[in-house]
């Protein structure tokens, strides 16, 4: 009897041989894999986006060094955002202004 659970990855049946389907570890090591092997285009809005849920996930599982390394990174991006708002709302409001 074939299982029509959505949330399970068939094309990973081979090497999950012997594992129980409904195991969560199953489940988190079929996601692991389709993680690693997708190759999609990665230089459209969506591709960028779902890097950034990528990287949020990840960041979320990661404890210690790892928390501290994503957070440092995440808050440098935020750092860089605001500085080139600030930026170019200065330079919106030189222009403006004479």
């Amino acid at each position: 009897m074939a299982e029509t659970d959505p949330a399970r990855h068939h094309r990973f049946d081979e090497d999950l041989i012997g594992l129980d389907p409904a195991d969560p570890e199953a489940r988190a090591f079929a996601e692991h894999l389709d993680r690693m092997e997708r190759c999609g285009p990665a230089f459209t809005v969506e591709a960028s986006l779902e890097g950034v849920a990528d990287f949020a996930d990840s960041s979320h599982r990661a404890t210690g060094l790892r928390w501290w390394l994503a957070a440092l990174i995440a808050t440098l991006i935020v750092f860089g955002v605001v500085v080139s708002s600030w930026d170019i709302i200065t330079r919106a409001v030189q222009w403006l202004l004479p």
